[in-house]
This record gives structure tokens, sequence and C-alpha cells, in this order.
């Protein structure tokens, strides 16, 4: 008799819309790309704003969870999951961590030692003890060593790790993923996490240009 396979979930916890300044990716757009991908579920995490998030989740409701991505004080961003209105950005990072906990959230630390967005483990220890997940797995970080060092500082402190896509263009999504069992709500999230692993591979780095584009062209009178 054939053992049987338990069912896993291919999720990617970081990617944004056109409610973010650098994104030009309709919500709409957004989840077709990710059903496409083959993605169970995915986080929409636009930059200081969640109303891509709502639009996205009002087309498919099982697939979306709703996030953002806020700019502490340090100049540094944090991730909460599952929330279910926005957090103003500019507090410190424990202060939004306590916001998204308030909100029954996750706080999930993304890109920690990137060149251009991360910090050092000296501002983490300070703040290890409010992070319920860490970004082991950015597919826009070119170098592996960066990715590597985030995924060694969460397993250091138990913490669950996680990966994304951190995609502002549609071919981006799916490119970091973590594989993990079913789950539903916060706490089952991190649980899958801690029983997953991460995979991907990272994009290109023309797509940074892509980003660029985006934000001029936001800014570009119609």
């Amino acid at each position: 008799m054939s053992g049987s396979t338990a069912p896993t979930w291919a999720v990617d916890l970081h990617m944004h819309t056109s409610a973010s300044v650098d994104c030009r990716s309709a919500p709409s757009r957004v989840v077709a790309r990710a059903r496409a991908a083959g993605l169970d579920r995915i986080a929409i995490t636009d930059h200081d704003e969640i109303d891509g998030a709502f639009a996205a989740r009002d087309l498919d409701p099982e697939r979306v969870i709703v996030g953002e991505e806020v700019r502490t004080a340090e100049g540094l961003d944090l991730i909460g999951l599952y929330l279910r209105q926005r957090i103003e950005p500019g507090a410190p990072f424990r202060e939004v961590a306590d916001a998204i906990h308030r909100q029954g959230g996750v706080v999930y630390l993304p890109h920690p030692f990137d060149a251009r967005r991360g910090t050092d483990e000296a501002f983490l220890e300070d703040v290890a003890d409010c992070v319920d997940a860490v970004e082991a797995f950015n597919a826009r970080i070119h170098d592996p060593a960066a990715n590597e060092r985030a995924a060694l500082w969460g397993r250091n402190r138990g913490l669950p790790l996680g990966a994304g896509s951190d995609a502002h263009l549609l071919s981006e999504i799916g490119r970091g993923r973590a594989r993990v069992p079913p789950f539903e709500g916060p706490a089952e999230l991190l649980e899958a996490l801690a029983a997953g692993r991460v995979e991907g591979t990272a994009s290109g780095r023309w797509v940074h240009l892509g980003s660029t584009w985006a934000r001029l062209r936001g800014r570009l009178p119609i």
C-alpha cells in the first residue's frame, strides 16, 4: 500500500499593486497572475497603503491575505499580515509592530539585511521580541548572502521563515515562495511556515528599472 503525500500550498508573502507608488499593476491583474503562477495564497503588501490589498481580496477572498509594508521612523520596512486597517508610516519600529499586533496581525520582517533597505544584527537584537516571522528569501535581492543571513538570523531565534517575490511587475509574481501545509489565519500561518520551506529564483536586476519607471510615471501630469 503506497503512502500518501500531504498537500502543500505555494505562498508568496510579499508583492505590490498599483496602490504602491512604484508599481503599476492593477489588483485584478496581480490576482490573475497569481492564479496563473499556481499560488495558493498571496499577501498584498503595498508601501504604506492597504486599498490595493482590499481590492485584491474582494476579487479572491480565499487566496489574498491583506497586508501592508510600513516604513518605520528608522527608515526600515516592516510588513503586517492579516490587517484590518491601514497603519500610518513613520512611527518607530516597535510601535509599528505593536500596531500590527493590536489588529491580530503577523509581524513579518522583510529583507532585513538588504544593502539598501536593511539594517544590522545590533538593531534587530533590540526588537527581535516583537518579530513573528522573517523573510528568508526575497527574489529582488541579488546577493545570496543577504538572504542566507536573514535565514540564519531567523533560525537562530526559532522564528518561522517565509519568502516572497517582492513583485512590482507581474512577471515577478511567484519567484519567491514558501511551500507550506494548508493553513487558516495568522496563528496557523506561523505554524505552517515553521513546518515548510522557502524556495525561489532571484529576479533579474532589470526589474528595478520597472519600479523606477512606475514611480516616475506616477508623478507625470496626465
